[in-house]
């Protein structure tokens, strides 16, 4: 079992870009950023229970990580950068803390390192796990109506927010909320202390006032996204396009 992908080719000798998509996402989220970035194979990879592996399922952040891996082998990806958003950050962050062969580096936008007490993740287990029951039980139009009217996403204009739940309605509900409860930030891990080994960049949007306090505590190189809150690379591409151009360049030239 591997996720389903998107591949598209780059320079002989480059590394690889993984995308990793947000919660409802799937394989296109990050295309128009990876467009711009074609001297880079890309792989665009669909999550478990989202896109064309809507029918995979994982248990949690271990198999997860493990089912990262072995789709990585199966594309013959050796030497890779990896690139999330949100969940796709939090997955990444998790991944790269298990030291794997070949990641050459790692930029997350906007993903949370894990909460740091027992009350905290009891307490956002919860708030998921009643998520997930709407997500299996109601219209998924009226679930992301509400959704989208969480603070992280107090940015959005109406026009925003009426385009992301037309277009994450198109998801098979029972199948986000099975993902959504395995990959909970209620049972993540506190990643703050192996991060800390861990060469890596951060993008936040600079109205995202929650993931810039969250970037001021990490070891990690920090990027603001102007005129963006917490889903950067869609309100303002150009700009996560340049962070991540800056970055790649910066890393990648002692390589070739």
């Amino acid at each position: 079992m591997i996720l389903a992908g998107v591949q598209q080719t780059g320079k002989s000798g480059y590394p690889w870009l993984v995308f990793l998509h947000g919660f409802s996402g799937d394989c296109r989220e990050w295309q128009v950023v990876g467009e711009s970035l074609n001297d880079y194979p890309r792989l665009y990879l669909d999550l478990p229970g989202h896109g064309h592996s809507a029918d995979t399922g994982v248990s949690g952040f271990d198999e997860m990580s493990d089912l990262l891996a072995r789709t990585l082998l199966s594309y013959n990806i050796l030497n890779y950068w990896l690139v999330g958003y949100s969940l796709g950050g939090r997955i990444a962050m998790f991944h790269a803390c298990q030291r794997p062969k070949g990641l050459c580096g790692m930029i997350v936008e906007g993903g949370h390192p894990g909460l740091q007490d027992a009350d905290a993740r009891a307490t956002r287990f919860a708030s998921d796990s009643r998520w997930a029951t709407r997500f299996r039980t109601e219209a998924l139009e009226t679930v992301f109506a509400d959704w989208y009217q969480q603070p992280v996403f107090a940015s959005l204009t109406d026009m925003q927010r009426q385009a992301l739940i037309t277009l994450r309605s198109q998801n098979n509900g029972a199948h986000l909320a099975q993902m959504l409860e395995a990959t909970s930030l209620g049972v993540q891990p506190d990643l703050r202390s192996a991060l800390k080994a861990c060469d890596f960049y951060y993008l936040f949007g600079e109205r995202d006032e929650k993931f810039a306090a969250i970037a001021a505590e990490l070891n990690a190189g920090r990027h603001v996204i102007p005129h963006a809150g917490h889903n950067a690379h869609r309100e303002n591409p150009d700009a996560v396009v340049a962070s991540l151009a800056q970055i790649l360049r910066l890393r990648t030239k002692d390589t070739l």
